[in-house]
């Protein structure tokens, strides 16, 4: 699969009343609404949109749009909808993740749940969990998004968020994750695993994870080139069961 390195994106102007845009999901609505201007503009789109929008995220922006506006379309959406929300100081998000997208980061997921099990660490998965701050004016539904060991209680916030970027653009998900205190981002781009940790009130990038520290990301990357999520699982576990135990 080649990544999509750039898609030219405007902002479109829509009602706020919008839960049938949501969860219809943007390339239907769209197709819908042909007269709309300003969303995704692809010039082959017009020979043959459904094959291209499968394999291109598609975003829609709005500004200006007050937190409790931002809390009713959370509502409106429920939890039904693949459409992603972000909110960063009054701009509002939404991105449907072409197929492409969602392939990989299901692939990350199970090699990370993996990594996991095989070498006994507690690892909580909660998926696209919507975090969210009204005083920090933020909100992000990652990838994927975990807590390392035992959850005692209702947490707050994950200690890592995956975000794979697979076609450029969007909002700026380092600067809502950093008002969010996001321990760790970890962003899989171009075939590679990068780590963004959180240092003061700055994210830094580091070779590997602090929360994780024997995690391999050239491993995870060959792992990630497999055929298939079944096959890049099982070269983890080969590779694992070949690295000599302490003692």
């Amino acid at each position: 699969m080649d990544q999509v390195d750039h898609v030219d994106q405007g902002l479109l102007c829509v009602p706020r009343s919008i839960p049938s845009m949501l969860c219809m999901g943007l390339p239907s609505w769209r197709a819908q609404h042909p007269q709309a201007t300003g969303y995704l503009m692809i010039p082959a789109l017009t020979q043959d949109f459904t094959s291209v929008a499968d394999h291109i995220d598609q975003w829609v922006r709005l500004h200006d749009i007050p937190w409790e506006d931002y809390e009713r379309l959370l509502t409106a959406r429920g939890d039904q909808c693949g459409v992603r929300v972000t909110y960063l100081e009054g701009e509002l998000e939404f991105m449907s993740p072409s197929i492409d997208h969602e392939l990989l980061k299901k692939r990350l997921a199970r090699l990370l749940e993996a990594y996991a099990e095989t070498v006994g660490i507690e690892l909580e998965g909660f998926g696209s969990w919507t975090v969210k701050s009204e005083p920090q004016a933020r909100g992000v539904e990652a990838d994927e998004c975990y807590i390392v060991g035992p959850v005692t209680e209702a947490p707050q916030r994950p200690d890592i968020a995956i975000e794979v970027i697979w076609t450029s653009g969007g909002l700026d998900k380092l600067e809502v994750y950093r008002g969010l205190e996001i321990p760790e981002v970890w962003i899989w781009q171009k075939g590679s695993l990068r780590f963004f940790l959180l240092r003061e009130d700055q994210y830094v990038v580091g070779t590997h994870s602090r929360l994780l520290a024997d995690l391999d990301p050239a491993m995870i990357a060959r792992c990630m080139a497999q055929e298939s999520q079944t096959q890049a699982v099982r070269v983890l576990r080969s590779a694992l069961s070949e690295i000599p135990t302490p003692g």
